[in-house]
């Protein structure tokens, strides 16, 4: 709605509260929400399911100064701690990046008949006996910043390693939210092994009035990101492919790039022996 600029200053005048939960709001969303709609309060939720949905909660005060500045999950809900975790499951300080595991009253059970799968993603840590040594390992990566907020930097498997730079491919995502000539995007990385490394690749939908190309987009994005953040394929859609849950459909998106990696790479083959014989038999 944000995107198509159909709210009017002083709609839904009865609306006193407006939540959020599951996908990352760019903040320049949020930012047009909360100017037409000023009477409303406005809440950042996070938690997934297996801790009963919202384990923390932020009240955005004001729209950002800075409409690329994230918007924290913020505090955890009563009953339930939000924790930034290393690899030994030790407290990370404010600023570093670290695994986000949930504890508290949210925690299910475990999965439904699935003894492997409960005992890989909630974890007991020595912490006084009983549930509350129970802690869940969500999946996401985040901070702990010095106002006391966590921040959610992404999911663990978006995280890549190109040339010695850690990327999150969410962190190149919220920067293509802010570009107004996109109405969608989602970024993909294919690891191409070897010296090539990871190829992070950006599936993208125009807006109607937008006649953007790929390299205007890399143009564009080159404001907000450091070079070696700039997607090498971008790949145009009419809508973007989506799950049954009506969320992006990554792995087909992934498969969609592969196809066309694979497909370059054979024409690339074809043309170098071609070039081979014609030389011997020059």
């Amino acid at each position: 709605m944000a995107k198509f600029d159909v709210v009017r200053r002083g709609d839904f005048p009865s609306l006193r509260r407006v939540l959020w939960c599951g996908e990352v709001l760019p903040p320049s969303a949020l930012c047009y929400w909360m100017r037409r709609v000023p009477h409303a309060r406005f809440t950042n939720l996070y938690g997934p399911t297996e801790t009963t949905i919202a384990s923390s909660f932020y009240d955005v005060p004001a729209c950002p100064e800075d409409e690329k500045t994230p918007i924290p999950i913020g505090k955890a809900c009563d009953g339930e701690e939000l924790l930034v975790l290393n690899q030994d499951l030790k407290p990370l300080p404010p600023g570093e990046i670290g695994d986000l595991y949930i504890g508290g009253v949210g925690l299910s059970l475990g999965y439904w008949r699935d003894a492997e799968k409960t005992a890989a993603a909630f974890l007991h840590i020595p912490r006084g006996g009983g549930l509350n040594d129970r802690i869940y390992r969500t999946g996401d990566l985040a901070r702990l910043g010095e106002d006391g907020l966590v921040y959610f930097i992404g999911r663990s498997d978006t995280q890549i390693k190109s040339r010695g730079y850690r990327i999150e491919l969410g962190e190149i995502e919220a920067a293509l939210s802010s570009l107004v000539s996109l109405q969608e995007s989602a970024v993909i990385a294919i690891n191409r092994g070897g010296f090539e490394g990871w190829l992070i690749c950006c599936a993208y939908v125009l807006q109607p009035s937008s006649h953007s190309t790929p390299s205007s987009l890399r143009k564009e994005l080159e404001i907000h990101v450091p070079n070696y953040m700039i997607p090498a394929r971008w790949m145009s859609f009419p809508t973007l492919p989506k799950n049954a849950n009506n969320k992006i459909d990554r792995p087909k998106l992934k498969e969609l790039f592969l196809q066309t990696e694979n497909s370059e790479r054979m024409e690339l083959d074809s043309t170098r022996l071609h070039t081979r014989r014609a030389d011997r038999l020059a």
